[in-house]
């Protein structure tokens, strides 16, 4: 295999891809939807099973997702220049894979062809979370099963 046979990602660099490739890169697994909070007594983040509002349960899609920022300033958009620093990007994350030189899992869903093996690996949140709108305080919805 010559390096025009391989993939995208793995001859161009994140400034490099296209947008299609860019959000190809991105499993739907909506982790990165999921509330979280920094540990004082650990520096940590810490995830827990509470969604953002705008993250439809069932798809594991954001329900505003071009507009995402308007409805939830706080959200983190991905950006070929900010990747590497955002540390809670979770280990299965495609932008974080790629950003340090790794490959994509045999579910990733440009490897399967398929989006049903990111659920069906584990690695999806779908069926798993709950709505911040019902949560009072996240603290108490810590989770250990992103990795």
């Amino acid at each position: 295999m010559n390096e025009f046979d391989a993939p995208f990602w793995k001859r161009k660099t994140l400034r490099q891809m296209t947008t299609a490739e860019w959000e190809s890169l991105c499993d739907g697994c909506a982790r990165c939807c999921l509330n979280k909070f920094d540990d004082p007594k650990t520096g940590k983040t810490v995830f827990t099973d509470v969604a953002c509002r705008l993250l439809d349960p069932e798809t594991c899609r954001c329900a505003s997702y071009a507009d995402r920022q308007r409805y939830e300033p706080t959200c983190r958009i991905l950006r070929p220049d900010n990747v590497a620093a955002i540390d809670w990007l979770p280990g299965t994350c495609g932008y974080r894979l790629v950003a340090e030189g790794k490959d994509l899992p045999w579910w990733h869903p440009l490897i399967s062809g398929t989006r049903e093996t990111v659920e069906a690996a584990g690695i999806s949140v779908k069926g798993r979370t709950v709505s911040e709108r019902e949560v009072a305080d996240i603290r108490t919805r810590a989770v250990d099963w992103l990795e």
